[in-house]
């Protein structure tokens, strides 16, 4: 599906709000700083607000010595409140959701927010293979409703997948269009579906990397450089799955094998290193040290 109209860049509303402060949280958090916006980041509590703020301090930081800010850091940064209570997104034009990839997580926050803002704004999730419509539910009326797929890690990805909903309203679709190129990156439009575009091609090629990995046909850094120089491949699909995180695609696997069929169904070798604890990057270890 192409962009509706190749929509130019849209002014952001001047206040958003993030729910959820943790890797991809932070990482928008920091584009729609950067794109002008007056943010709030939601977290559960004191202490992981505090974190998320430093997540963002840090990526915008970062921004700031390779030179692609167009004020200083302070004064970005001055735009960021953190708070602890969903209230804190009564003012926003639009709200992200970004916390952990649970339906039921999902729908708890997705209607806190539509409790607490009104009718006419934009509330968005980040899930990377969750129903669109299922979770449109928790958010009447669900024409305002969409999915913002981010990708990992914000600040560096120039990708932002827009997920439409059966309800969602065209002129919503076409805004979010439009922020998303504001935020500096590329939007493609994709109706709702399990895994939408990018988690399910993405993750069929990481699961046939795992099943080569454990049926000993290749080392994992052979498969990735394989895939790297022969494909042109920025990043091997098993660096890639430390990257995502193990109990990630563990999770995204499932919810694909349960609602496609059997051909996602997760191997074993990912099922036993997410049980022992190898979840990639985050954790030190997956398929490669780290």
């Amino acid at each position: 599906m192409t962009t509706p109209g190749r929509s130019a860049a849209v002014e952001l509303p001047p206040e958003t709000a993030v729910v959820g402060g943790g890797r991809m949280g932070a990482g928008i958090a920091h584009a729609l700083l950067l794109a002008g916006s007056t943010v709030t980041l939601v977290e559960t509590d004191s202490a992981a607000a505090a974190a998320a703020r430093a997540r963002v301090v840090r990526a915008v930081e970062r921004s700031a010595e390779r030179g692609t800010l167009a004020t200083s850091a302070h004064r970005v940064l001055s735009q960021l409140t953190t708070t602890t209570t969903i209230d804190g997104t009564a003012s926003a034009g639009l709200v992200i959701e970004a916390v952990s990839e649970s339906p039921a997580l999902k729908a708890s926050v997705l209607g806190a927010v539509a409790r607490t803002v009104g009718p006419s704004v934009v509330i968005a999730t980040n899930t990377s293979s969750l129903s669109i419509d299922e979770l449109s539910l928790a958010t009447p009326p669900a024409g305002r409703f969409i999915g913002l797929h981010f990708f990992n890690p914000v600040p560096a990805s120039g990708l932002v997948e827009v997920v439409t909903g059966t309800a969602t309203a065209p002129e919503v679709t076409a805004r979010a269009v439009g922020w998303v190129r504001t935020m500096g990156k590329t939007p493609v439009v994709v109706r709702d579906s399990p895994g939408f575009a990018t988690s399910r091609l993405g993750v069929a090629l990481g699961l046939e990397a795992i099943r080569m990995v454990a049926d000993g046909v290749a080392s994992a850094e052979d498969i990735d450089t394989a895939m790297s120089l022969g494909y042109r491949h920025p990043i091997g699909p098993l660096r890639l799955t430390d990257l995502v995180g193990l109990d990630v695609r563990l999770g995204i696997a499932q919810y694909l094998a349960k609602t496609l069929g059997s051909r996602f169904e997760p191997p074993a070798l990912l099922r036993e290193m997410v049980s022992e604890g190898h979840l990639g990057q985050k954790s030190g270890q997956g398929f490669y040290p780290w």
